[in-house]
């Protein structure tokens, strides 16, 4: 089954006619039933394509029922045009069946009473249905609920500004949360803006480039010495190994950094290393290549839990799984590769601070 055959399977179309929050949570399991069956079964960049897509039609459709409900509930409709934005595995179209809420709103303007009543109230019911629908709420409150997440333009140009002169952990880690951000719903044109103010901070600017690769070059040790994969010693998942920090995220995140550097606006990882191929200035890129998908599969296939027809996973490949010696050569072979390439950019850091200093 292609993409476009996927797109007009009856069950994901269904998705769009949802009235309410119980039936559109109704049709995603339906869909994701079929997800499930079509695991390692097509490749895994096709499938991950499909899984996304059924998560952006799922939020069109929670959007447009929640505007039903203001109207309903007396606010009626949007006082300006606006945009439904996603940041974290969503905004790089990575997610998976489980992943939680990453999302935000851009609301048109200059900040009035008006806006801030409806859109305070809209994001909040939005983030409900969300969860309603099988979106867990972020433990990190990146959410169109949250103020820091929700702001008409201007705000949002003010805040991108401030966290881009501040050079400290966190305003970094929230301008990096910020670099994977993706339109989903309303208007295009605002999160088009947004996106150009965001990159506008990074042209000729070594320094902000310099604090990004800082929290780049962060991550828990992945092999001993040795070069044996380390694996959880204590808790729950004693035994397993965490494929989601241990591979997957710090190839993204060294991706990103590359894709910063190099003005590359996709959000997507797989189509900013496309990107950077095609500038011919780094090795090593069909190997992450490689290691990034094979990072997606083993991520797609821990363990999960379902609950209500919701899935969730705790993202470690359990022991019994590592007894697997293809498996164990694959991770093995991605760590390694996660090694060199922070290596070779924590010397990159050492220098830009010798540089900066």
């Amino acid at each position: 089954m292609e993409l476009t055959d996927w797109n007009e399977d009856k069950r994901y179309l269904s998705i769009a006619t949802a009235g309410s929050p119980q039936e559109l949570k109704g049709r995603r399991t339906a869909c994701q039933q079929v997800l499930l069956e079509q695991l390692n079964i097509i490749p895994i960049e096709e499938w991950m394509d499909r899984v996304n897509a059924m998560h952006d039609l799922i939020a069109k459709t929670a959007v447009n029922i929640c505007e039903a409900q203001m109207k309903e509930a007396g606010y009626g409709l949007p006082p300006c045009a606006y945009s439904f934005i996603v940041f974290g595995s969503a905004g790089r179209q990575e997610a998976t069946l489980w992943s939680d809420q990453d999302n935000g709103l851009i609301v048109e303007g200059e900040p009035d009473d008006d806006k801030n009543r409806y859109f305070t109230t809209f994001g909040g019911m939005l983030s409900d249905v969300l969860e309603e629908v099988g979106f867990e709420k972020c433990e990190g409150k990146v959410m169109c609920s949250e103020q820091l997440w929700s702001k008409t333009l201007p705000e949002w140009k003010m805040q991108l500004q401030s966290w881009m002169g501040q050079m400290e952990w966190e305003p970094i880690r929230y301008l990096i949360i910020a670099s994977d951000m993706r339109h989903v719903a309303g208007s295009a044109e605002l999160s088009a803006e947004w996106r150009e103010a965001f990159h506008a901070g990074f042209v000729d600017n070594e320094k902000l480039s310099t604090a990004v690769l800082r929290n780049t070059v962060r991550h828990k040790a992945t092999l001993n010495l040795l070069g044996q994969v380390l694996t959880e010693r204590f808790g729950d998942n004693a035994g397993g190994f965490d494929i989601k920090y241990g591979v997957y995220i710090p190839l993204v995140n060294i991706v990103r950094h590359l894709a910063l550097l190099h003005g590359i606006e996709d959000s997507s990882t797989l189509k900013r290393i496309e990107k950077l191929s095609e500038m011919d200035k780094y090795e090593h890129l069909e190997n992450i290549r490689r290691a990034f998908l094979t990072a997606l599969r083993m991520r797609v296939n821990t363990p999960f839990v379902e609950r209500d027809g919701m899935l969730s996973s705790s993202d470690y490949i359990s022991g019994n799984a590592l007894k697997n010696k293809q498996l164990m050569s694959e991770l093995r072979e991605s760590l390694l590769l996660v090694r060199r390439l922070h290596r070779a950019l924590q010397r990159q850091l050492r220098s830009a601070e010798r540089r900066q200093s």
